[in-house]
């Protein structure tokens, strides 16, 4: 059987570096970017976190919107077989 290609995603932050401004959550179109509310970064900062790293189709919006360049997005492509 045929393999669909499937687009992913691998999401990096540079979790110290973040400023929290929140403009990556806003930016997801798929809403798996989320401010951490449990931990502080180096700069005090709630820092961005990814809730489903398996969901994340590496379209870069969120590195695209972040003003602070801390966040890095790596695209793979994944065979998925069908049936």
């Amino acid at each position: 059987s045929k393999g669909v290609l499937m687009a992913k995603g691998k999401v990096i932050f540079s979790a110290d570096a973040c400023k929290g401004g929140g403009l990556c959550v806003t930016a997801c179109p798929i809403g798996i970017v989320v401010m951490d509310e449990t931990r502080l970064n180096a700069q005090g900062y709630n820092p961005a976190t990814v809730t489903d790293a398996e969901q994340c189709t590496g379209c870069g919006s969120c590195a695209l919107f972040c003003p602070d360049s801390v966040i890095t997005v790596q695209r793979l492509v994944q065979e998925v077989s069908r049936g």
